[in-house]
């Protein structure tokens, strides 16, 4: 293995029937680790996790409550629990630390709550953010990747949106201050690609990768993978985001293919 890469997918809550599709896309995937996010205590979500655990992946995935949307973290590489939380909202933000000839790598998987006008979900996006920003350890010396559905921009974005608020702005600029650099802006300056895009044509870059300095010199490749959300089998309504790092693991699991119908029929939840 040259590089050790890692993709964020947001899952978008899937029923079973696409759970299985995204099971089959995903376990063929170049990527040893991936993040899932939009993950629920649903049907969908439970069968992925145990799919692949039974596969012999490590499988790093709070339940959230009903209702509520987390991260799953799945792993081709042995991992333990990593060095970020935060106290509230846990399940949106799972860090696991994988091994390398070159140090520990931590890999923090975000979910950012969305949010409409109203107080109490501005307030609840306000939170989280705060807990991020006190749960993610500075960049510093370490090998740090934060990644996954931020439902926020960047304070460039193109189009500008006026209903983005500055706290929101303000977290994609602390984690600038922190030390940490946007993975896809160091090696396309210029580009203008949108892992989202609404109903009415327009364009957002949700999904991000921020590396540490460390990490940043030996980043190969940051790109969007688009097919998942506008292809014809149309996995997701997000667009996957893949990172490339010129690392190498030390401790690759022994996996099989994950079976797609080896359960039986799922209960309803």
């Amino acid at each position: 293995m040259t590089t050790l890469d890692v993709l964020t997918f947001n899952l978008n809550n899937p029923g079973r029937e696409r759970a299985e599709r995204q099971l089959a896309y995903l376990a063929a995937r170049p990527e040893p680790v991936l993040v899932l996010t939009e993950t629920a205590d649903s049907a969908g979500c439970e069968f992925l996790a145990r799919r692949f655990t039974a596969a012999g992946y490590d499988v790093a995935f709070p339940r959230p409550a009903r209702g509520e949307r987390g991260v799953m973290v799945v792993s081709r590489l042995a991992t333990r629990p990593g060095t970020a939380e935060t106290g509230y909202l846990p399940h949106r933000c799972v860090s696991v630390t994988v091994d390398t000839d070159e140090g520990q790598l931590d890999v923090i998987g975000l979910y950012v709550p969305s949010r409409d006008a109203t107080d109490a979900k501005k307030t609840r996006k306000r939170t989280f953010l705060d807990q991020c920003r006190a749960g993610i350890p500075q960049a510093e010396d370490s090998l740090r990747l934060v990644l996954g559905d931020f439902n926020l921009l960047e304070p460039a974005h193109i189009p500008r949106y006026r209903f983005f608020q500055p706290f929101e702005y303000g977290f994609y600029e602390w984690l600038g201050q922190s030390g940490y650099r946007d993975a896809f802006r160091a090696l396309h300056p210029r580009a203008a690609e949108y892992s989202w895009v609404g109903r009415t044509g327009d364009g957002y870059r949700y999904d991000h990768a921020h590396v540490s300095a460390v990490l940043a010199s030996v980043l190969r490749a940051c790109t969007y993978v688009h097919d998942v959300r506008t292809g014809p089998d149309r996995l997701t309504d997000h667009s996957a985001l893949s990172v490339s790092l010129a690392l190498h693991p030390v401790k690759p699991l022994t996996v099989t293919v994950p079976e797609r119908a080896a359960d039986p029929a799922p209960a309803l939840f």
